[in-house]
């Protein structure tokens, strides 16, 4: 099998020339060549201990006979993005990764990639990028940060914050916390967004077995890397590209696993825009099929109890499938060069979780305390759902596993906002009443660019009375980290004119999460029959007059000209 390197070698004659000045020795043009790229910089704890697992990958490849070659395209983080208009460059970054990516890879000529990152654009940016390249691919993950002192980790601090500007703790208090909340690199130490797409990529069967959501200060993490190195030499001599591992089978996989560990509703956005790039079709309804009936196992933050380094401590994501077997695709093909049930067979009897027990031994722990049983689950019904009616009539999403119970079923108050900004100021000072359904939008990719509403969310479930008695809806998106009666991604998204674009003070809103409604049922406070709400919507939308364009140059116009639908995963076309 000719390798592709040596093609476009024999294309370019400039091409040996320009390597060897940068330090290529004649031996190494005649090696299989790998791309190892990776979000390495200075942006945020998740990327910026990367350096370390790309050297590592490097030797690896060396090792197995190859050379590699670096390439960075550093990602931003959300977390340093909140609270300013830099939030909305954050699901656009997703896709410019990506485009990066493809060019990297494209316009060089590899035999195979290795692609090293750890956050929330970051690891689904790898996944559309190397389905676009489709070429061998293994991922490493760059795990998932310590936590803090009493076991504090940063999705906390958004909760801290609304609190102290209610006066309930001092403002010294605050700052302790945020001194204290990311003690190391890594991804943030909960079941967000991050540690979902990590738990995502291994579930998807693109990184080695075991390897996903490490603490990034363990060592197992820096042999994980080198082994991916000399793996993806294997993969390139066999030719076994990452449209022979990623199918809608493995898709189907990484949504049960999803379900069991409560993943992040972003996931709703990401998995779609990964299947797209290898020529398949997820949506919402995906989800919601697959999530009713499905196992919740998982007790981690921000819906348990743990900081995600105990996730690896009670065996990470493998521990997870062997629960759920019964519910996987066992058959498919992994990075390994063996099927997924292979390498769980395996996995049992080459100390894998004998070393993942020993760190859970020194907290005193079990396994179950941490991945429950697939008998004695957390909830039987999965952890995200699918509203629709003539508020959302191409679908909204809610992690049904943070909502409290009273508001599964409810009638309230709507109290609509064109921005985060007046939403949170509302909630804060207290003009948000229980029984109020507040609406923030604009807020969709063609409206801001579809920021996170974090610190809105902290702000109510953080309340001891609004928490259980209001709700929140939005065509914008959620943090992982995110609690408490959100329903987001509502579509389509009112500048496009949906249905939210047109609710006014005081419609009468119906939530029925079991029934998978989300809906206008009254108006002014009065409840009308449905054929009397469908004529004041078609009144209220001859009225309605798009919003003035956010964004008029760069990438935000771009994005907001170029992306689809939330619930389709809100990819660019």
């Amino acid at each position: 099998m000719e390798l592709n390197s040596q093609k476009v070698r024999a294309l370019a004659p400039e091409n040996d020339p320009l390597k060897i000045g940068m330090g290529w020795t004649v031996e190494d043009l005649d090696k299989p060549q790998i791309m190892v790229e990776s979000t390495f910089g200075d942006s945020h704890p998740g990327s910026a201990h990367l350096d370390q697992f790309v050297n590592q990958a490097l030797k690896g490849i060396a090792d197995a006979g190859g050379k590699g070659a670096r390439y960075f395209t550093t990602d931003i983080c959300d977390g340093i993005s909140q609270g300013h208009d830099g939030i909305n460059y954050s699901l656009a970054h997703r896709d410019m990764i990506a485009n990066m990516i493809e060019i990297h890879g494209k316009s060089t000529g590899f035999d195979g990639g290795v692609f090293i990152a750890s956050c929330d654009k970051s690891v689904p940016a790898c996944l559309m990028g190397l389905g676009r390249l489709d070429m061998p691919s293994i991922v490493v993950t760059g795990g998932v940060m310590d936590a803090g002192p009493d076991l504090l980790t940063l999705e906390q601090i958004g909760a801290y914050s609304a609190m102290c500007q209610r006066g309930e703790i001092t403002e010294e208090k605050l700052t302790y916390y945020k001194h204290h909340a990311c003690p190391s690199c890594g991804a943030c130490s909960f079941m967000g967004t991050a540690s979902t797409m990590q738990v995502t990529a291994e579930a998807l069967g693109l990184m080695l077995p075991g390897s996903a959501l490490m603490p990034a200060t363990c060592g197992d993490l820096k042999e994980m890397a080198y082994k991916a190195g000399i793996q993806v030499m294997e993969l390139a001599r066999k030719g076994i590209k990452a449209s022979d591992i990623v199918t809608m089978k493995s898709f189907e996989n990484a949504i049960m696993v999803h379900a069991a560990i409560s993943g992040s509703t972003n996931s709703l956005l990401h998995i779609p825009a990964i299947a797209h790039e290898f020529g398949l079709e997820i949506d919402g309804d995906t989800f919601d099929r697959m999530h009713r009936g499905a196992h919740y196992l998982l007790d981690i933050r921000p819906a348990g109890k743990w900081p995600a380094q105990f996730f690896y401590y009670a065996g990470g994501v493998p521990a997870v499938m062997e629960e759920i077997k019964s519910m996987l695709h066992l058959d498919v093909m992994t990075v390994t060069g063996k099927t997924l049930g292979e390498n769980l067979e395996e996995l049992k009897n080459n100390g894998f979780y004998d070393k993942c027990e020993g760190y859970l031994k020194q907290w005193g722990l079990k396994r179950t305390d941490v991945i429950r049983t697939f008998d004695q689950p957390i909830g039987a019904d999965g952890t995200v759902a699918i509203l629709r009616g003539n508020l959302a009539p191409e679908g909204a999403v809610v992690k049904h596993s943070a909502v409290p119970k009273e508001m599964f079923q409810a009638v309230l108050r709507a109290r609509p906002f064109n921005c985060e900004e007046d939403a949170i100021e509302a909630v804060i000072s207290k003009r948000i009443k229980p029984g109020d359904a507040v609406f923030i939008r604009y807020e969709g990719p063609k409206g801001s660019g579809m920021p996170e509403m974090f610190y809105t969310t902290e702000a109510i479930s953080s309340d001891p009375e609004l928490g259980k008695t209001i709700a929140l809806i939005t065509d914008g998106r959620f943090s992982g980290a995110s609690k408490g009666p959100a329903i987001g991604h509502v579509s389509p998204e009112a500048a496009q004119g949906g249905p939210i674009a047109l609710v006014e003070e005081d419609d009468l809103i119906r939530i029925d999460i079991p029934a998978r409604v989300l809906e206008i049922i009254g108006v002014k406070g009065e409840e009308l029959p449905k054929e009397e709400i469908g004529r004041i919507l078609a009144e209220r939308k001859k009225a309605w007059k798009p919003m003035p364009p956010k964004y008029t140059k760069g990438v935000l116009k771009i994005f907001s000209e170029h992306a689809v639908s939330p619930m389709k995963g809100g990819y660019m076309v």
